[in-house]
């Protein structure tokens, strides 16, 4: 089974790459039963978005 260290790696490095079905799915049933990951991971998507939201439209991505 995924632990938290590897969880939180799969999580970064799925906003870089596109994760395999397997790494999907074992992250998946990680994140159901650790709320600590899952906090971790909405806490990612956020600050993605929050960073996207603060770009000048004339910035390069």
């Amino acid at each position: 089974m995924m632990n938290c260290q590897q969880a939180t790696r799969l999580m970064s490095e799925a906003q870089e790459r596109p994760l395999s079905l397997k790494e999907q799915a074992e992250l998946k049933v990680h994140t159901l039963i650790c709320s600590g990951c899952r906090q971790f991971g909405q806490q990612m998507l956020l600050l993605r978005q929050l960073t996207r939201g603060a770009r000048k439209p004339d910035d390069p991505d």
